[in-house]
């Protein structure tokens, strides 16, 4: 019986630490979090709560009606950038994040 119980208590704390370093690497950089990632098995989607994790890790601060924080990106010719503080004011601006693929 204390066979049984070492062996839960090393499971439960082995998965409280694997738990404890993807949170961690969810609130860091997406270059760091995307590399730690790459290295994550596939099994770590079904056993862990990722995707809760994600939302909490990833939320930001910004409320309904907040400005957006300032950014700036290439355009699709790669020669000249766009600035997201330059467009207010003008015209309506619409930010869409997500993938086309």
């Amino acid at each position: 019986m204390r066979k049984v119980l070492k062996t839960a208590l090393v499971i439960v704390l082995v998965y409280v630490v694997v738990l404890i370093g993807l949170f961690t690497a969810m609130c860091q950089r997406p270059e760091v979090f995307s590399s730690v990632m790459a290295k994550t098995p596939g099994l770590v989607f079904m056993v862990f709560p990722f995707k809760p994790m994600w939302l909490y890790a990833r939320k930001g601060e910004l409320k309904i009606g907040d400005s957006a924080p300032d950014f700036s990106l290439e355009q699709l010719n790669n020669k000249t950038t766009v600035q997201l503080s330059a467009l207010r004011g003008e015209k309506p601006v619409v930010l869409v994040f997500g993938s086309y693929t």
